[in-house]
């Protein structure tokens, strides 16, 4: 991959040029020293990724990430000094489009930057993310794969998002009343390291509690649970949640496909799918399973999407029964369930 570095500290660049000079099949496409720099550059020259600093002068990373997503869309990852201070910047740019976000590696006596290996794993899933996007993979789910049994109505929300998909579940889930009747499951792409944040700041978004799924949990009607480790949360029973590192080859960690592919295995009822913004094509096969079993599924339109990847791959699929602007997911899926409980 062609990676661009955008950051105004120097030392910073150095550790992230060395950590590139090291790595094999990537090249340094160009450098920026602030975010206005790094949006024309994206303009005349786009990189297949960008490692975007956050704090920087004339722009920072959260505009100029949104800047590039909606002129010259790129793969882009945060990476800044700390990810914990600046935490609700990390979820800003995500919503605007960034993929992932890690720590600025720093230079050693030794010469070689510390946190490269983090550096380095968090590029090459993103290579291996853009190295599927686009192409037709097969399915990963078997034609011999049993449909739900609907032994009572027992709705459940699934939704899966990624790049830009912190923004798009405070709307979503803004627009869900107090008392909401059925539990809601999320997989968003994000680290684990700050999935506790995001879900706290999820919590602040709407009437209802937000919190990270722990394992052997039991969705509750109005309450959220988001997955919260790298490991892929799927149904491991008609109503418990579980983790499991298998598959271990899928470039997305956690898969909304094998969050979707449990749904459609094990619960035993209705279910409203929603797949959001983001780069590549996770969730595509999932929600299409989930439609083919006849559950009711949604996909945000072009429009209002900040990456419109996993939404075309499931267009491209047939496997949205509507698709929606952003701001009509979270009344329509409320719409639907007080619908299928009056039935």
């Amino acid at each position: 991959m062609r990676i661009a570095i955008v950051n105004d500290m120097m030392m910073a660049v150095e550790a992230m040029r060395r950590v590139l000079v090291k790595a094999t099949g990537h090249q340094l496409a160009w450098i920026a020293r602030d975010g206005a720099e790094a949006v024309a550059r994206c303009a005349s020259d786009t990189p297949d990724l960008v490692l975007m600093d956050l704090i920087m002068p004339q722009m920072d990373g959260v505009e100029a990430t949104r800047r590039i997503m909606a002129n010259t869309p790129c793969a882009i990852v945060v990476v800044t000094a700390n990810i914990s201070t600046n935490s609700s910047k990390v979820f800003e740019a995500m919503g605007a489009g960034a993929l992932d976000a890690v720590n600025t590696p720093t230079m050693e006596r030794a010469g070689f930057p510390s946190g490269a290996e983090a550096l380095l794993g968090k590029i090459n899933t993103i290579s291996r993310i853009i190295g599927i996007d686009g192409k037709n993979n097969t399915s990963f789910f078997s034609r011999q794969m049993a449909p739900p049994v609907h032994e009572q109505k027992r709705p459940l929300v699934a939704i899966g998002a990624s790049a830009g998909g912190p923004a798009a579940l405070a709307k979503v889930l803004a627009c869900l009343p107090a008392g909401f009747p059925a539990p809601i499951v999320i997989v968003q792409h994000v680290d684990a390291q700050f999935a506790l944040g995001l879900a706290s700041w999820l919590d602040f978004q709407t009437a209802l509690p937000v919190r990270l799924a722990q394992q052997g949990d039991q969705p509750q009607p109005g309450a959220v649970l988001l997955a919260g480790k790298e490991d892929h949360l799927i149904f491991v029973s008609s109503d418990r949640l579980g983790y499991t590192v298998h598959p271990q080859e899928t470039s997305y960690r956690p898969s909304v496909d094998e969050f979707f592919k449990s749904v459609v295995r094990l619960w035993r009822g209705d279910v409203v799918g929603v797949l959001l913004t983001g780069m590549g094509r996770d969730g595509a096969h999932g929600l299409k399973a989930l439609r083919e079993s006849g559950h009711h599924t949604i996909v945000q339109d072009r429009a209002t999407s900040a990456v419109y990847g996993m939404p075309k791959a499931a267009m491209e699929l047939k496997a949205a029964t509507e698709i929606l602007p952003l701001d009509k997911i979270g009344p329509q899926v409320t719409n639907i369930l007080n619908q299928k409980l009056k039935a």
